[in-house]
């Protein structure tokens, strides 16, 4: 009864961290937009941060609650996911166009970080100034996005309609999202920790699997609905984006607030998450887009990761 009633706090968790930081991301536009933010900014940003909010809330909640396992699993369990599960789902409903951008900086950038994050583990701890190094990685990230944005506007694509609010709605939205986010994340971890005792499961694997799974929904609901509508081609921007933001805003900040225990045996994991990318860039190279059979070796290439934590 009790594992039953942990399953159903854990969804509860993650339903909150999704609901919270639509909300929030919708306030914290609106907020923008007073203060005269341009749109660009706004979507660089409030809007690509609001994605990674859920692994940031429930990085920083396991590793104040001393669950350091699900922090590190967490966001390295998101960015293998991420590529092999969401964008191998998205490539065999459709083909996906590859940006050159992509190709040329984004990915070799997602691979220089994730061999850095693995060189940060190497004494078991992301330090106070791992975190920093990250960060600084993470602000030089924002100002290509801003140059390439102002010198390419339409690769930047359209503007993101978002709700028309009034001034009470959008406090609303700020706070109550926020709240939600934070609490969600603290059921959400309390649920994985209890499970994985329940199960006889490591925190690990727990955080690599569950918890990956439950704050990448986001990126799956909105990739996978973009591929079904012939749109797949802003899939790939938006995951490599997620995933450099996981490293370089969730954990970066983590070690800002607390040093984060690494487990030797994220070692492994940080390894395969740098191989997935690295397959991901090779794919991607011959025809600047990721076949259905790319797609298909990704799902079989998760199965495979799966088999080996199990």
């Amino acid at each position: 009864m009790n594992f039953i009633l942990q399953v159903l706090l854990l969804a509860v968790g993650f339903v909150m961290l999704v609901k919270g930081a639509d909300w929030f991301v919708d306030g914290a536009c609106w907020v923008a937009e007073k203060f005269r933010i341009p749109q660009l900014i706004i979507g660089l940003t409030i809007v690509a941060m609001g994605t990674s909010a859920p692994e940031a809330a429930v990085s920083l909640t396991s590793a104040a609650k001393g669950v350091a396992d699900i922090t590190i699993g967490n966001i390295v369990g998101s960015n293998i996911m991420n590529i092999l599960i969401i964008l191998g789902l998205a490539s065999v409903i459709v083909p996906i166009a590859v940006a050159k951008s992509t190709i040329r900086i984004e990915l070799p950038f997602l691979l220089v970080i994730t061999a850095v994050l693995y060189l940060q583990g190497l004494d078991g701890t992301i330090s106070l100034f791992d975190g920093i190094v990250l960060i600084l990685f993470f602000l030089l990230y924002l100002g290509y996005l801003l140059y390439s944005a102002k010198k390419h506007p339409e690769a930047a694509g359209e503007e993101e309609e978002r709700k028309v609010l009034k001034p009470w709605q959008a406090l609303l939205g700020l706070v109550g999202g926020l709240a939600l986010i934070l609490l969600g994340s603290d059921v959400a971890v309390d649920a994985a920790t209890e499970i994985a005792r329940i199960l006889g499961m490591s925190e690990r694997l727990i955080g690599l699997t569950i918890v990956a799974l439950g704050t990448s929904l986001p990126e799956l609901v909105t990739s996978v609905t973009a591929a079904r509508k012939g749109n797949a081609d802003i899939a790939i921007g938006n995951i490599v984006g997620s995933n450099i933001f996981n490293i370089l805003f969730v954990v970066g900040l983590s070690a800002l607030i607390i040093p984060v225990p690494f487990s030797p045996a994220f070692l492994v994991d940080t390894l395969i998450a740098l191989a997935v990318a690295a397959f991901l860039l090779i794919v991607s190279i011959p025809k600047r887009k990721l076949t259905r059979l790319s797609g298909v070796l990704m799902l079989i290439g998760y199965a495979a990761y799966l088999i080996y934590l199990l």
